[in-house]
């Protein structure tokens, strides 16, 4: 036995001398003291030993096991300097030049347009209100004055989730959450995401809105003109004219649809607002007593307005952006220009 654990250290001494590279050290040590390694096998001999000699052997192995870690050790540390130097070498790093710095990310248009249009409102003393966006359907379509069959549900294609259930199409039914919760005056904006079957250029299946309400005594069709004149001229620009066309909503009476002066020709006429001088931006309207009804207000003591914008729409107008699509691609060169 102790001519065997001699004649073993000497060859793996040897054999860790010739290694020259981290993995062949790495596979002598599995062959040496692995589980089934040749020192571990002597090991496993010792019970056929006299009991007398077994405490001498035990020593003499543990003492080349320590000798074949402590040559292992020394020579894995010197072949991974080895490995470090001939890379540095190789790769030719140069040690003064200025590091990589880390890119910070930018806030998408979309989450730009939103915060300047919230902080736009709460100036007008406007508060957020928010909900969920899988709505039921008398929240999204019933309380807002459109029936079962309405034919205005279709120029809203949802996506149902099951039974009553869908994603919500605006965030509409914010209003009749907050109107069931507070009596007027109320005053909100509530933005958010919403969903359509639609997807093009200018239109896409998943999208943003920010509605507004405003509840109280004596509230006339000249405050939503006044409103939204202000918010429009803050947005784009004080000498931005604004005009309000007649139009239909379910849950607005009268309803109208605002347009602004081309901001990209300035009313000249161009591709963009087809030469008519006019882009249209959002729909508003005074709030349908029915919906009033819905929420057990009293339509005959006040009255209120209602209005409603797409946020892409909205971001495309202000940073001159051609397609819809190019918001939702998650191209850092495009985003990195916000």
């Amino acid at each position: 036995m102790r001519e065997k654990l001699e004649q073993l250290k000497c060859c793996a001494m040897a054999a860790i001398a010739a290694a020259s590279s981290v993995d062949a050290l790495q596979d002598i040590r599995i062959s040496l003291l692995g589980r089934k390694g040749e020192l571990t096998s002597l090991m496993k001999g010792l019970g056929s030993l006299d009991p007398a000699e077994r405490p001498v052997v035990g020593q003499l192995v543990n003492s080349v096991r320590d000798e074949i870690e402590a040559a292992l050790g020394s020579a894995l540390e010197s072949a991974q300097n080895n490995f470090i130097a001939t890379r540095i070498q190789a790769e030719r790093i140069d040690t003064s030049l200025p590091g990589r710095r880390a890119q910070k990310g930018t806030k998408h248009p979309v989450s730009l347009v939103i915060e300047e249009i919230c902080s736009i409102f709460a100036g007008l003393g406007f508060a957020v209100a928010e909900g969920p966006e899988i709505e039921h359907d008398w929240y999204n379509f019933e309380a807002l004055n459109f029936p079962p069959e309405h034919p205005a549900r279709d120029m809203q294609d949802t996506f149902f989730v099951e039974n009553n259930l869908l994603l919500r199409t605006h965030t509409s039914p914010v209003q009749i959450r907050t109107m069931l919760k507070q009596k007027p005056p109320v005053r909100i904006i509530a933005p958010g995401t919403v969903y359509r079957c639609d997807s093009d250029a200018t239109h896409s299946p998943m999208f943003h809105q920010i509605e507004g309400l405003m509840v109280d005594s004596r509230v006339t069709f000249g405050d939503l003109k006044g409103v939204l004149t202000v918010f429009t001229n803050q947005l784009f620009g004080q000498k931005t004219g604004v005009r309000l066309r007649p139009s239909y909503f379910p849950f607005t009476e009268p309803s109208a649809e605002v347009d602004i002066a081309c901001v990209i020709c300035g009313s000249k006429g161009c591709r963009i607002c087809k030469n008519s001088g006019w882009l249209e931006i959002l729909g508003a309207g005074m709030v349908d007593p029915e919906v009033y009804r819905h929420v057990q207000y009293d339509a005959e003591n006040i009255s209120g307005f209602a209005f409603g914008m797409g946020i892409e729409r909205i971001a495309m107008l202000k940073y001159g952006i051609s397609d819809m699509r190019l918001l939702f691609e998650n191209d850092v060169r495009f985003l990195r220009q916000f």
